[in-house]
């Protein structure tokens, strides 16, 4: 399809939705369907770079969606007072907490490149499993998984990124295992969260909501039921991603017996990155959130001349942009109602359990491709709840099993640079298109749907 067609077919879907009879959406929610409706299009079909998207969507929302915005009525928000947002609540995406941690992860990442402190981690993690590429490239995924499942997926996957740049270097620009290893470390981020009540905000959400309904489920009940769905989706991941992009090479030629440099600017590096990632586990311990932890290196390491102004512009600022404009394309969805809006078209409480269960899966991966898992748990948790308390649910279907499915199923919402914060950054190596990431996110996701409805039908109730 030309260029200039799948634009013009995405403005068009802009304002389609202000032609249709919605029901009760307002006519706010309207507009966010219309945006929500160009970026999806733009965002897969590319026909602009998909930051440029991110930036036209935030653009879009301040002259569509906020105070005096020009040549625009007034729309009802739900906010206090009824007034609708001002500019400031879009453009302040850019400086969002998420953001400051992927900035703090991509400082990191430049400084263990620029010192070449990546070579004596890769022996560290990739030793004990060999130069097999397709052990390597398990060796990966099983690294960054576990590490995950204790730390943000976000920081885990800018510290691994590091780790995959010598292996990239060993390939040939034809050979398309550069895909797999670049695909495989956001793939296993999003699942290693699953695995732990700490490893991924969706799990917190269903824990918290569920405590209240007399439901507890302690850390190590959690990992009885989450690890084995995780190691069964690891493998898969493992085995699609050689199938579909196969090494050329029979051995990869690791440099395991390369050594951590020590030069003074490396030594303070290690200082930093070792306080960062140290704090970054320790999270639940000392309570400073992980984005604030991540302003270390964005400040220490300029400051004692470790990265300076070349390499602080060789960043990949456009990533920022791309992940500002999924976050305040999310704000749009949630304050204007139409998440709200989308949930409720369905009729719930006429599904049989294991209909339910599968609907609530679709619904949830659906939502955390273009929303955050955090916002799409908090959307449809609360659903599940109120289900499963009415006593809506069927004789085949747990609340308590509806509500962890739905808080699993949200880190398989990964097919879109902007669904989570590893794929954005694992956009940014510059190796990979949307396509990839479709291609293997859609697959990912039939496996998470059809894991999670087993589970929460069959496995889960062992526990709950």
């Amino acid at each position: 399809m030309p260029r200039w067609l799948s634009a013009l077919i995405g403005v068009v879907l802009l304002f389609v939705p202000q032609t249709l009879p919605l029901g009760d959406l307002s006519p706010a929610g309207a507009v966010a369907l219309g945006l929500f409706a160009m970026a999806a299009w733009f965002w897969i079909m590319e026909p602009i770079p998909i930051y440029a998207t991110s930036m036209a969507v935030i653009l879009g929302q301040i002259l569509l969606l906020s105070q005096n915005a020009p040549g625009v009525a007034y729309f009802d928000f739900p906010y206090e007072a009824g007034e609708a947002p001002s500019p400031n609540v879009f453009m302040g995406t850019l400086a969002h907490p998420i953001l400051i941690l992927f900035l703090g992860g991509f400082m990191l990442a430049a400084a263990a490149v620029k010192y070449s402190v990546e070579k004596g981690l890769t022996r560290v993690l990739l030793g004990p499993f060999g130069s097999r590429p397709s052990m390597v490239l398990l060796g990966l995924m099983i690294s960054t998984a576990v590490l995950s499942a204790f730390m943000s997926n976000t920081a885990t996957t800018a510290m691994m990124i590091t780790v995959i740049l010598p292996l990239l270097a060993l390939l040939g620009k034809e050979d398309r295992f550069r895909f797999a290893l670049a695909l495989s470390i956001p793939l296993a981020a999003n699942l290693g969260g699953v695995a732990t009540p700490i490893g991924t905000p969706p799990n917190a959400i269903a824990l918290a909501a569920l405590a209240p309904a007399g439901v507890e489920i302690p850390f190590s009940t959690w990992m009885l039921m989450a690890v084995p769905l995780v190691t069964v989706s690891l493998f898969i991941g493992w085995r699609l991603l050689l199938i579909w992009y196969p090494p050329e090479k029979e051995r990869l030629d690791l440099e395991l017996n390369a050594k951590f440099p020590r030069s003074m600017p490396a030594v303070l590096f290690y200082f930093v990155g070792g306080a960062t990632v140290l704090l970054w586990v320790t999270e639940q311990m000392h309570g400073l959130p992980s984005a604030v932890v991540a302003f270390l290196p964005v400040a220490l390491l300029p400051c004692l001349g470790i990265l300076d102004k070349d390499d602080i512009r060789g960043l990949s600022w456009e990533v920022l942009w791309l992940v500002a404009g999924g976050i305040s394309l999310g704000l749009s969805l949630r304050d204007t109602g139409l998440a709200e809006w989308i949930i409720t078209q369905i009729d719930w409480s006429s599904l049989s359990g294991i209909l339910l269960l599968l609907c609530f899966s679709a619904v949830t991966i659906a939502m955390a491709n273009f929303l955050s898992n955090t916002v799409t748990a908090s959307l449809i948790v609360p659903l599940t709840i109120s289900i499963g308390t009415s006593g809506a649910l069927g004789a085949g279907a747990s609340m308590a099993a509806l509500t962890v499915g739905v808080a699993v199923s949200a880190s398989y919402g990964m097919s879109l640079p902007i669904s989570t914060p590893p794929n954005a950054i694992a956009f940014s190596t510059g190796l990979l298109d949307t396509s990839k990431m479709i291609r293997v996110g859609i697959v990912m996701a039939a496996v998470g749907l059809v894991l999670a409805t087993l589970a929460a039908q069959w496995y889960w109730p062992l526990f709950l």
